[in-house]
């Protein structure tokens, strides 16, 4: 499902450009499997945060203003449709500062 794809990498990397003020997106092969990342020079998350992060509507920030931020929808929809596709994502912190998200999809075959 190329459309539902482009929406996931979509959110994350409007994401990474809107709250780390750019983004830089990494391809390779791992063990088989296709990884994407997506890096920011941001404030990074909380690593006790970065799960809840995944659930619909939850923002860091906390003020619901669309011109701070979204409705908290975009991560929990990635999430949802990566994994559809038999991947996953995780959130970790970027060397040097930021934060980095990895995706990995299953390979072909």
């Amino acid at each position: 499902r190329p459309v539902a794809l482009r929406r996931a990498f979509t959110n994350l990397i409007v994401n990474a450009a809107s709250y780390g003020e750019a983004a830089t997106v990494g391809l390779a092969e791992a063990e088989g499997d296709v990884e994407v990342t997506v890096a920011d020079r941001g404030p990074g998350i909380p690593e006790a945060m970065r799960e809840k992060v995944f659930t619909p509507f939850f923002r860091l920030e906390g003020s619901r203003s669309r011109e701070t931020g979204g409705t908290g929808l975009g991560m929990a929809v990635a999430r949802a449709i990566i994994r559809r596709h038999g991947g996953d994502i995780a959130l970790e912190d970027r060397p040097g500062g930021g934060l980095v998200a990895r995706v990995r999809l299953p390979g072909t075959p």
